[in-house]
C-alpha cells in the first residue's frame, strides 16, 4: 500500500529488502470466510507475507459449524518448527487453537523466538465460539488462555462477548456483565496484573509489559448507527468510531481486524497505529463484503483501504459526535512562518508571508499578553494574514485571535468548545495514524503532519516521515495539510509539490543572515512546487 511508510512508523522489523512475515496460527474455515483463509486475505492486502499453521480444522458453511477437530500438538509444533527455520515471524496472530496442548505449543514458540532475539509481536484474537453459536473452548482451554497465552500478548482483540467470557462475567448477575467496554478493558488488564501461575518471560530489564486491548464493537447492537471499538494502549486510549456499515455480510471481521493489526505491528507500527489501521481495513472490507451461500457472506480485504478518508476513524474519549471548527479564510496557506515575538510577526508579514504562528515557549506575564495582542493587531492590519497562537489558547480567546495551534499533549486541557463557539480556527500537530485519527475526530481547520525532515529546532521523538507521507495525507485528508519540521529553501519546492497546503518554517527564517531574502526564496520555492502539484 502506498502509505506503508506513513506517519508513526518505526523502521521495519523485517530484514532489509524483505517483506515482514506474519504467522497465522488458527483454524481452517471450509467455507472460506474466516480463520486462516480470512487471515491470509488481510495479510496480503496489507502487503506482508502470511504463513499459516493449522491448529484446527472446521467443517462449516455460511450458516453453521458442524464439526471442529484440533490437529495434534505434535503436528502444530512441526509446522511452526519448519517455519521458524526459514521464515521467522515479526508478528504472530492466533485465532482458533482447538486445545490446551496447542495453546502451550504456541506459548513455547513465542518464548523461544523472543529468546533468540526476535522481537515478535503477538496478537491474540480469542476465538471462543462461532457467530452462529458453536462454542470452541471448554473451561480448561479458557483458563489456559488467561493464564498462559494472554500474558505473552502484545495486543488482544476480543469482542464484547469474548471479553465477558475471558472475565467469566457472562452471567447477567455478574458485576461486569453490563459494564462498558472501557471498564472491561481495565478489568482484563487488572486481571493480568494480579499474576498468573505461568508468566511470559520478562524483557532484559525484568519488566512484563501488559497487553494492549481493543474491544471491538461492530457486533454490539447497542451502538446506534456507529461501530465503536475501545482502544486501551500505551500510546492512546479512547473510542475508535465510524458509522456502521449497513451489510448483512460480516463473516471474518474479527479475523481481518486482528490480522491487519498483526501485519502493522510486523511492519513496525506502534500498537495504537496498528489498531487504527485494523479499524480502517475492516471497515473497508465490510464495504466490499459479498453474498455467498445462504448465511452471512465474507468480508473482502482490499489493499486500498488507506486511501479513503471514510475509513479513518475518530479517536476520542467519549462516543459523542463533534462539530467542525471553522474553515480557513485562505486554505492555501503557503509558507507558514513560526516565530517567537511580535517583532518577528511584523517582520515576516512585511516580507510578504501571510500565514504566521506566534510560538512563545517560555512566557513571562504581562509580556506574553502584550506580545499576543501586538501580534494580533499586526495580522489584522495586514490583508490576507492568518495568525495562529501556539498553546496559549486562553489568551488567544480573550484577545480575539484568528486561530490557535495545539499539540496532541494540549488536547486534554483545552476548552475546545469555547474555541469552537468563538469561531477560532484550530490547527493540530500530528505524527502518527492514531494522532491523525484523534485530530480528525475534532474536525480542525487544518492538520499539521511531520516531522517531514530531521530538525534541531525542538526535541523530536519521531523519526523523519519524508515526502511520501506528506503526499499521502495531503491526498487523503479533506482539510488543508501542513508539512512541519526540517523545511528550508532547499526542499520547500518538494514539500509544495506533494500537494500540501503549507510548509511550516522556523530556523530557515529566524536564523538567516537575511530574513527578508529567506522569506522571498521560500515563497518562490513553494509557489514553484505548488504549480507542479496542480
Amino acid at each position: 500500500m502506498s502509505a506503508r511508510s506513513t506517519l508513526g512508523t518505526e523502521f521495519s522489523r523485517a530484514p532489509a529488502g524483505r517483506r515482514p512475515v506474519v504467522w497465522s496460527i488458527a483454524g481452517s474455515d471450509s467455507g472460506g470466510g474466516a480463520g486462516l483463509q480470512a487471515d491470509l486475505k488481510a495479510l496480503q492486502a496489507f502487503g506482508v507475507h502470511g504463513c499459516t499453521a493449522v491448529a484446527a480444522i472446521t467443517a462449516q458453511s455460511s450458516v453453521e459449524v458442524t464439526r471442529v477437530q484440533p490437529v495434534s500438538a505434535d503436528l502444530l509444533d512441526a509446522q511452526l518448527a519448519a517455519l521458524a527455520q526459514d521464515m521467522p515471524p515479526q508478528a504472530i496472530k492466533t485465532g482458533l487453537l482447538g486445545s490446551v496442548d496447542n495453546l502451550r505449543v504456541v506459548c513455547r514458540w513465542v518464548d523461544a523466538l523472543r529468546a533468540q532475539g526476535h522481537p515478535v509481536a503477538l496478537v491474540v484474537d480469542p476465538v471462543l465460539g462461532s457467530t452462529t453459536g458453536t462454542p470452541f473452548v471448554d473451561d480448561s482451554l479458557l483458563d489456559a488462555y488467561c493464564r498462559q497465552l494472554l500474558p505473552r500478548a502484545t495486543l488482544i482483540t476480543p469482542n464484547r462477548r469474548e471479553a465477558l467470557r475471558l472475565l467469566q462475567a457472562e452471567r447477567a448477575d455478574h458485576p461486569l456483565h453490563a459494564a462498558p467496554a472501557p471498564e472491561l478493558a481495565q478489568a482484563l488488564q487488572a486481571r493480568w496484573r494480579l499474576g498468573t501461575r505461568e508468566r511470559a518471560p520478562a524483557d532484559a530489564h525484568g519488566v512484563y509489559d501488559c497487553f494492549a486491548v481493543a474491544i471491538t464493537g461492530g457486533d454490539d447492537a447497542r451502538a446506534q448507527g456507529l461501530a465503536s471499538d475501545w482502544l486501551q494502549s500505551a500510546q492512546a486510549t479512547g473510542w475508535l468510531i465510524l458509522p456502521r456499515v449497513a451489510t448483512a455480510h460480516h463473516h471474518g471481521t474479527g479475523c481481518t481486524f486482528a490480522s491487519t493489526a498483526a501485519a502493522a505491528l510486523a511492519s513496525g507500527y506502534c500498537v495504537a497505529d496498528a489498531v487504527v489501521l485494523a479499524k480502517m481495513a475492516t471497515t473497508h472490507a465490510l464495504r466490499h463484503a459479498y453474498a455467498v451461500g445462504q448465511g452471512a457472506g465474507p468480508v473482502q480485504a482490499l489493499p486500498d483501504f488507506v486511501q479513503h478518508v471514510g475509513n479513518l476513524p475518530w479517536l476520542q474519549k467519549t462516543p459523542a459526535t463533534q462539530t467542525a471548527f471553522p474553515d480557513l479564510t485562505h486554505p492555501a496557506l503557503g509558507v507558514y512562518a513560526v516565530v517567537d515575538s511580535a517583532a518577528w510577526v511584523r517582520r515576516v508579514l512585511a516580507a510578504g508571508i501571510r500565514t504566521v504562528q506566534l510560538r512563545i515557549k517560555d512566557p513571562i506575564e504581562p509580556t506574553l499578553s502584550a506580545q499576543i495582542a501586538e501580534s494580533i493587531a499586526a495580522a489584522q492590519a495586514t490583508p490576507g494574514a492568518q495568525l495562529f497562537i501556539n498553546d496559549h489558547w486562553q489568551l488567544a480567546l480573550q484577545l480575539g485571535a484568528y486561530g490557535v495551534h495545539l499539540g496532541q499533549e494540549d488536547l486534554d486541557t483545552v476548552d475546545l468548545d469555547a474555541l469552537r463557539q468563538a469561531g477560532v480556527r484550530l490547527g493540530l500537530s500530528t505524527h502518527s495514524y492514531w494522532e491523525v485519527a484523534r485530530a480528525w475526530a475534532l474536525r480542525p481547520s487544518y492538520i499539521a503532519c511531520g516531522p517531514i525532515f530531521a530538525t534541531k529546532s525542538k526535541d523530536m521523538p519521531w523519526i523523519p516521515q519524508g515526502l511520501d507521507n506528506l503526499r499521502y495525507w495531503a491526498g487523503v485528508l479533506p482539510v488543508p495539510v501542513v508539512g512541519i519540521a526540517g523545511i528550508d529553501a532547499s526542499n520547500v519546492m518538494e514539500v509544495a509539490a506533494t500537494g500540501a497546503a503549507s510548509a511550516a518554517v522556523i530556523s530557515a527564517i529566524t536564523r538567516s543572515a537575511d530574513p527578508e531574502a529567506a522569506c522571498a526564496a521560500l515563497m518562490a520555492g513553494f509557489a514553484a512546487g505548488a504549480a507542479k502539484a496542480s
